[in-house]
């Protein structure tokens, strides 16, 4: 999940980009406990610069599917990305997971935005042409991109490895103002041009309709789990069991947590303890909420929608948190008892996806731990279909578009 922001972004050197990408990128696989190795596709000294055979320097045609209105289907559109800048790689899409993202930004529910718009930033590909200067790929590389496709660099979050928080706004993967003035088009398309810095490779392990999701719904996950330390001793509890939900157990797990699921659809339970949820808790009007207080020392909410968190506050032990990453109309916000917060020092936080090195981290952790969303795939003229399904909690839990099918 991620909110919507335009900006103007300015670049630093490539060597400079490069230096601080490795340098946080080895920091943060250590922390984890991972080996910290080089991906096969970031050996720059012999880096494959000649472009698959027909695809050429660009500009490059692309096939997409673009809303013309917040309602109705989607419809087929040509588009046109730009050519190879020094530091851009080319990337064939194969796949690109569906978010609930997608759905409130093309209904308006983030803002008024352009139409016609390609939506889309769980994609996954393969790099067919590379730009001079660009040095973490090869041509053939399997790779992935998600919410984000440029930042300032130079802000004090950019330094630091949080481009989703650059103090200057970063540049979305649609919908957003990119560095030409334009608005990026998204995934749910054929091809696409991205800065090599916000390209994450995916491990030879990872399946590409299976790498989609983790761009968006993995990494939104993955980020606050690390940023409040779940691990083993801690008991923490998943508000919510969709596309965001099934990823935030699977790795909450592997990180030796004990998880709670809290549901309101009680056909998902059986799924809940497949993922790694040692128990259950499905929400209804007779649910004994009291049996839970001061269970959790940590509590995700990945719940898109408004909804009454009043019996969930109390579940926290002292001076934990809970924090909020599904996002729904910003016009119908959540509301919450102010005695229920202080009762025992507790926090509503809220987090959005996470950096570039962040996300490389996390795939390469799920990769570890064999982590994988359940997905379904479809055509693109299902999209439209699928958004509806989406919407009436029927997803089982990722839908991922096959851009060629």
């Amino acid at each position: 999940m991620t909110l919507p922001t335009d900006s103007d972004p300015r670049s630093s050197s490539a060597a400079t980009d490069r230096s601080r990408r490795d340098s946080l990128t080895a920091s943060g696989l250590a922390t984890v406990g991972l080996a910290i190795t080089t991906h096969p596709a970031a050996t720059s000294a012999q880096a494959a610069r000649t472009p698959a055979p027909s695809v050429g320097f660009g500009p490059y045609s692309a096939e997409g599917m673009a809303a013309y209105s917040p309602t109705g289907p989607l419809k087929r559109q040509t588009i046109q990305r730009r050519a190879l800048g020094p530091k851009d790689v080319a990337i064939k899409l194969h796949y690109c997971g569906v978010c609930h993202s997608d759905i409130h930004t093309i209904h308006g529910d983030w803002g008024p935005i352009q139409y016609p718009q390609i939506v889309g930033h769980e994609l996954a590909g393969e790099v067919v042409a590379l730009g001079a200067s660009a040095a973490q790929f090869r041509v053939g590389s399997r790779v992935g991109v998600g919410c984000m496709v440029n930042s300032c660099r130079h802000c004090a979050e950019c330094t630091a490895g949080f481009e989703q928080f650059c103090e200057n706004g970063n540049t979305q993967t649609y919908a957003s103002k990119d560095r030409d003035g334009s608005i990026t088009q998204g995934g749910y398309s054929t091809f696409v041009v991205v800065d090599e810095d916000f390209v994450v490779a995916v491990p030879e392990s990872i399946d590409l309709a299976e790498a989609g999701p983790m761009m968006c719904a993995g990494i939104t996950v993955y980020s606050p789990l690390r940023r409040w330390n779940v691990g083993p001793g801690k008991n923490i509890a998943v508000s919510g069991l969709g596309g965001l939900g099934h990823m935030a157990v699977k790795i909450a797990a592997a990180m030796g947590a004990d998880v709670t699921v809290i549901t309101t659809s009680p056909g998902k339970a059986p799924d809940a303890r497949r993922f790694g949820a040692k128990d259950v808790i499905v929400s209804h009007t007779r649910t004994d909420w009291e049996k839970y207080t001061r269970s959790f020392d940590f509590i995700l909410d990945t719940v898109p929608y408004r909804y009454n968190i009043d019996p969930i506050i109390p579940m926290l032990k002292r001076d934990a948190t809970l924090c909020r990453v599904g996002v729904g109309k910003l016009a119908d916000p959540n509301e919450f008892g102010q005695m229920v917060l202080v009762g025992a020092r507790n926090a509503i936080a809220g987090s959005n996806t996470g950096g570039i090195r962040e996300t490389q981290e996390m795939i390469d952790f799920c990769a570890l731990h064999k982590i994988k969303p359940e997905i379904a795939k479809i055509p693109m003229s299902g999209i439209y279909d699928a958004w509806s399904k989406v919407v009436a909690k029927q997803a089982r839990y990722r839908f991922v578009v096959d851009v060629n099918a």
